[in-house]
């Protein structure tokens, strides 16, 4: 007795590669502080910053660290890869980066408190790091509480 064939399904569809990611842009997007009743320490962790040496036109690599203690404004994590992004094919020196980083959160956000550290990966032998700071003339830093370590076990 012979065997019936089955109709062949249809080949499973498939899935759409994922649009481009979103153009860069230096459009810092915000959104209200939903505390800003209280200091609280909000950081960054941006590991693959990219730019271009101005002089040899060769790929500079950075880890920035942005510490900030928002005031009205945060800024929107979306805008802030984008922000990031758009410095990929851009020649610039490692000290104006880091400064225009800061200047456009500033502009931006007005945060109470911004401290960026970029931590530049070895170019000639030198390893660089750039930190640039900026707190509101109004603000001051709260003491530093000191919590004991070891926790509960100790």
């Amino acid at each position: 007795m012979a065997k019936k064939l089955r109709p062949a399904l249809p080949p499973k569809e498939r899935a759409a590669p994922a649009e481009p990611p979103s153009a860069a842009s230096k459009d810092l997007q915000v959104f209200p502080n939903p505390a800003a009743e209280r200091d609280y320490l909000i950081e960054f962790e941006l590991p693959e910053f990219t730019c271009l040496c101005p002089l040899t036109g060769q790929p500079d690599f950075a880890h920035f660290t942005i510490a900030m203690v928002a005031d009205k404004f945060c800024v929107e994590l979306k805008s802030l890869k984008l922000y990031f992004w758009s410095y990929r094919n851009e020649g610039a020196f490692h000290e104006k980066v880091t400064n225009d980083v800061l200047s456009d959160i500033v502009r931006a956000t007005d945060p109470r408190f911004i401290r960026v550290t970029a931590k530049w990966y070895v170019r000639g032998g030198i390893y660089t790091t750039v930190v640039a700071e900026h707190r509101q003339k109004r603000w001051k830093a709260p003491a530093r509480i000191a919590l004991p370590t070891g926790g509960a076990r100790s």
